[in-house]
């Protein structure tokens, strides 16, 4: 259904999606703790050339290393000699620009394209909007904000039926069960 290869917020530097973000540094050498945010980890190479950004403006970078760490990576950036820089992109996100976003199969979406999308259900009754994506594992759990609250759908063909992006809608078929 949706690809954790852009489980970003929508709200980075336009044109760009998040690879990764940074949660903070780790020793003294200027390495940062990255959460991945996508499912081709060798965007990670030392050499690859990324963008670091935030919500107004991206800045060039160059991975000089990675290497696991626990559940992150930790990677090493040209541009941050020490801890001290590597604090100050703490929250920040590891970019690349769209148009190397790797392609999609059948009934496949970025993410961040999901994200906002009105979910309502095949009678048409609104369920509010999709505003998170949990990646579980087995399946995706789409977070549904509505007036009663929120509601987890699973992210399957059998309860997905409909995504249109350019109306901005969803449709879905509520399994037997989910909201009791």
């Amino acid at each position: 259904m949706a690809t954790r290869a852009q489980q970003a917020p929508a709200h980075v530097a336009p044109h760009y999606m998040a690879i990764g973000k940074i949660v903070g540094p780790h020793g003294i050498r200027g390495e940062v703790k990255v959460a991945v945010l996508t499912d081709y980890p060798e965007r990670f190479q030392p050499g690859a050339r990324i963008y670091l950004g935030s919500e107004a403006a991206a800045a060039p970078a160059e991975i000089v290393a990675a290497r696991p760490h626990k559940n992150l990576l930790l990677v090493l950036l040209a541009s941050v000699p020490d801890r001290n820089a590597a604090e100050l992109l703490r929250d920040k996100y590891l970019l690349i620009p769209e148009d190397q976003a790797m392609p999609l199969g059948e009934h496949e979406n970025y993410a961040h394209d999901l994200i906002g999308l009105a979910v309502e259900t095949v009678d048409g009754e609104a369920l509010g909007r999709l505003t998170e994506i949990l990646f579980t594992g087995a399946n995706d759990v789409y977070v549904v904000a509505g007036s009663e609250g929120e509601l987890l759908l699973p992210a399957l063909r059998e309860v997905v039926l409909q995504v249109d992006l350019a109306a901005g809608k969803m449709v879905v078929a509520l399994p037997d069960g989910l909201r009791d």
